[in-house]
């Protein structure tokens, strides 16, 4: 069958001509094996190697599997064979549904080109050799395997209909959303490249031609088989990272910090042991225990005074502590809460077993659950005010853990963790000298609780309404909020939101989008990934606007320009530009530039509103995106829509550029005066936006337009900011399947300066990042000292802060 369609010195097209083999029937399934070095010189024909003839060539020298494609297959196998089994055959629906093929072109061409026999039916042993053969073809055997599969009628060419069917496809199969205009300029450019001598049909050569054009794309093609698994299940690899010199190094104040804690702790329970040495041995561990919970208690109070937290971040102070994982470190003070109490109460109920019945001639229940034993401070109320805390803290704990907090109930969260009230109450009376320790950050607590509150933010900021809301794709709602005239913000910062029409107790946190510069509003992204999230999208895309905005035309009033305190700035200029983004959106509308009338894509439309809804505010917080004007080199990863602080980031670049940029009087000449360290140190900017599908970069493209005209303006900052847009359900290039897309998209973009994905300057890039070949060019640079700020996925996370300490950069990463 097709396991051995692949020999290793194939004949050339000319030799079959000259050795008088019968050409194929018109109907007959063929496989071309076609040495390309010789095709190119020689004419094209219809003539073709049948199946039956490359089925008994002999193969000579079989190619070696990569080990990454080895372990691919056998994930195949596995998931075929625990699915139908290996004895068994399949048909076309069953192909899809244990393949995870898209009902698309590729689908049917991948399944008649393996169902040699026209059965209709394949089987499964057969389809196994077959992908493991061309798995490890050649990048020949390759190319002709993909030059059957886009020449559906088997004449041996391609004609511009089968070209355009296949370019449909391979949008399929990249999620890739364009209308018809587009997908007819991406085959026109296609086909004019590939036909070079005009004679309306593609030939191998002509393919050959055209992919050698692009550098290891010919060599690398792939069949793309991890499209084909489901995703297996991942093995957690065992702390081996966290044990080199690297991680060491590039963690040293998170991992003093941790020593220290784990020291002192130690330290208290030798201390509290000590004190009790006389009695018996469970007093003498809970008494430890209980000096460990004195401090642990109040600490872990200490890790969320945001405020306090916010104001160290401006002090020396950030350079000594770890601020950026201050919830890392309540989240493990809690830990360390639960073990001590655990071993705490153990040791208690121990001492009652020993000492209920002969000191106190009572029951052990008694002892425990009642004040009969007199034990405490407070009318007796030790025993039992422990098993009451025990009982707080394990629902707070438990309530708190991830599956929980992400599974669609952040309100039991909430409210559960309200129990620390009555936790700090029965504190009070449960450990006699616990007010001791308590006293000075209750208070701090309290002080943030009332300046945090309603009243005090209404009679500090005022009234706070949300005065435009835009639907934009993927369920995100953009919410435009009157920025009170006494807020101060750094870029980056967050804040906590509550709307009383949507929930009248709950407060959230969410990145602000736009710069501080922004003088009346400020902005909020917020994602659909929640109840509360999700049911903000539904009350505004019910709510009845007064009227429909012009779409984006709000955008740019955020890049408005703004007057230097000690020279007056020149702003025509940049009106000029916030105009021509106006423009550029009106453009996008009205003539639907990325989208034809025709289209059979039909995305919803966004939806512009002017609301009136109240809301309170309560911020701003600081990150560790405060220290970006500080960087020589700043590394900005926005993964979905964790791009949002970075929106905010790039805004305020620009508008301290503007601040500096001068225009002469007599003609139209602008230039940029040099920005002051103690405003801004950067040198250069690399911003990476990572998104699974195409509309997500809608959220921001006018901003990001506007960004790039900027810097090509005359007197630009030329490649200052440098964009990398990921797109991660898009095929790569040396994939079968993404192939033709990508190189008709590059394409477009040459000749158009424009990707066709977003109407950038930028080309957008398929799949992920490739963050060591990324790492390494911006390491070459030199530009200075580099830090990765990342805010999205904490996965990818994970992976970008393993890169960066293999390259010795700074990381840090958004934390809510």
């Amino acid at each position: 069958m097709l396991d051995n369609f692949i020999s290793s010195k194939p004949p050339t097209i000319m030799e079959e001509v000259q050795g008088g083999k019968d050409v194929t029937a018109a109907g007959d399934l063929v496989i071309d094996i076609v040495d390309t070095d010789t095709a190119l010189s020689t004419p094209q024909t219809t003539q073709r190697d049948t199946v039956d003839e490359i089925l008994n060539a002999k193969v000579k020298e079989e190619p070696v599997l990569r080990d990454e494609d080895a372990h691919m297959l056998r994930l195949l196998e596995t998931q075929v064979s625990e699915t139908v089994g290996l004895d068994s055959e399949i048909d076309y629906k069953t192909f899809k549904k244990i393949l995870r093929v898209k009902d698309s072109f590729f689908g049917e061409r991948y399944f008649k080109l393996f169902d040699t026999n026209k059965s209709d039916t394949i089987e499964v042993s057969e389809l196994l050799a077959s992908v493991r053969k061309l798995t490890q073809a050649t990048s020949t055997e390759k190319l002709n395997f993909l030059f059957q599969v886009y020449d559906q009628n088997g004449d041996g060419y391609i004609d511009i209909e089968e070209l355009r069917t296949a370019l449909r496809s391979c949008m399929v199969e990249s999620s890739v959303k364009l209308g018809e205009e587009e997908l007819d300029m991406l085959t026109q450019a296609l086909f004019e490249d590939a036909d070079v001598d005009n004679s309306g049909q593609i030939t191998i050569d002509e393919l050959s031609a055209v992919i050698q054009k692009n550098p290891g794309v010919k060599d690398n093609l792939c069949v793309g088989i991890e499209q084909w698994l489901k995703p297996p299940t991942k093995v957690k690899k065992k702390g081996s990272r966290y044990l080199t010199k690297a991680y060491f190094f590039n963690n040293l104040r998170k991992i003093a910090f941790f020593a220290g804690l784990l020291l002192l702790n130690c330290i208290l329970f030798a201390v509290g042991c000590w004190n009790y040495r006389t009695s018996n041995w469970c007093i003498i561990v809970a008494r430890g225990c209980g000096l460990c919970l004195n401090f642990d208690c109040t600490f872990i109070v200490v890790l969320m005074l945001r405020k306090c937290i916010t104001w160290l971040r401006a002090t020396p102070v950030s350079h000594v502590l770890p601020l950026d994982q201050h919830i890392m470190f309540h989240k493990l003070t809690g830990i360390l809460i639960m073990v001590f109490t655990i071993l705490h109460t153990a040791m208690h109920i121990g001492n009652a077993i020993l000492v209920a019945e002969s000191q106190f001639n009572l029951t052990v229940p008694a002892f425990i659950f009642t004040t009969q034993a007199n034990i405490g401070w407070v009318a007796g109320f030790a025993p039992l005010s422990g098993v009451l805390l025990v009982i707080v803290f394990v629902v707070m704990f438990i309530c708190s853990m991830p599956f929980v907090r992400r599974s669609g109930c952040f309100e039991v969260f909430y409210w559960t963790h309200m129990l620390y009230v009555p936790f700090w109450v029965l504190l009070i009376l449960h450990g006699r000298y616990f007010w001791m320790w308590f006293i000075v950050p209750g208070l701090m607590f309290l002080l943030e609780k009332l300046f945090r509150s309603k009243l005090i933010k209404k009679v500090r900021y005022g009234n706070s309404f949300i005065l435009e809301v835009n639907l934009l794709p993927s369920e995100v709602t953009h919410l435009v909020i009157s920025k009170p005239p006494n807020m101060r913000f750094q870029p980056g910062d967050y804040l906590f939101i509550q709307i009383p029409d949507i929930a009248s107790s709950e407060w959230h946190p969410f990145t602000i989008s736009s710069a501080p510069e922004l003088e009346d509003r400020l902005w909020l992204h917020v994602r659909s990934a929640g109840h509360w999230t999700k049911t903000l999208y539904e009350y505004f895309n019910k709510y009845e606007a007064k009227k429909l905005l012009k779409p984006r035309a709000h955008v740019n009033k955020g890049f408005q320009a703004t007057s230097d305190a000690h020279r007056p700035l020149d702003t025509s200029v940049s009106i000029r530009s916030v105009q021509l983004i106006t423009d550029f959106a009106r453009s996008r509308k009205s003539k639907k530039s990325f989208k034809s009338r025709k289209s059979t894509y039909k995305r919803k439309a966004e939806t512009h509103k002017v609301v009136n809804v109240p809301c309170y505010i309560d911020g701003p917080y600081g990150t560790s995106s405060r220290d970006i004007f500080d960087t020589e080199h700043a590394v900005l990863i926005g993964s979905g829509i964790g791009v949002t602080p970075y929106a905010s980031i790039l805004q305020s670049i620009m508008y301290r550029f503007k601040a500096y940029k001068r225009c002469c009087p007599n003609c139209t000449h602008a230039w940029y005066d040099d920005v002051p360290q103690h405003v801004m140190n950067l040198k250069k900017v690399d911003f990476i936006w990572i998104n699974r599908d195409q509309k997500a970069f809608e959220w921001f493209v006018s901003l990001l337009t506007q960004l790039e005209m900027e810097q090509t303006m005359e007197g630009g900052l030329g490649n200052f900011i440098e964009m990398h847009m990921y797109m991660t359900a898009a095929l790569n290039k040396t994939d079968l399947k993404g192939i033709g897309l990508q190189m008709a998209l590059d394409l477009i973009h040459k000749k158009q300066d424009k990707d066709l994905l977003t109407g950038l300057k930028t080309r957008t890039q398929p799949g992920r990042p490739d963050f060591k070949k990324l790492f390494t060019k911006i390491a070459a640079e030199k530009k200075g000292n580099v830090k990765v700020f990342f805010c999205g996925n904490p996965m990818l996370g994970k992976t970008i802060k393993q890169h960066c300490e293999s390259f010795g950069f700074g990381f840090c990463k958004e934390n809510f």
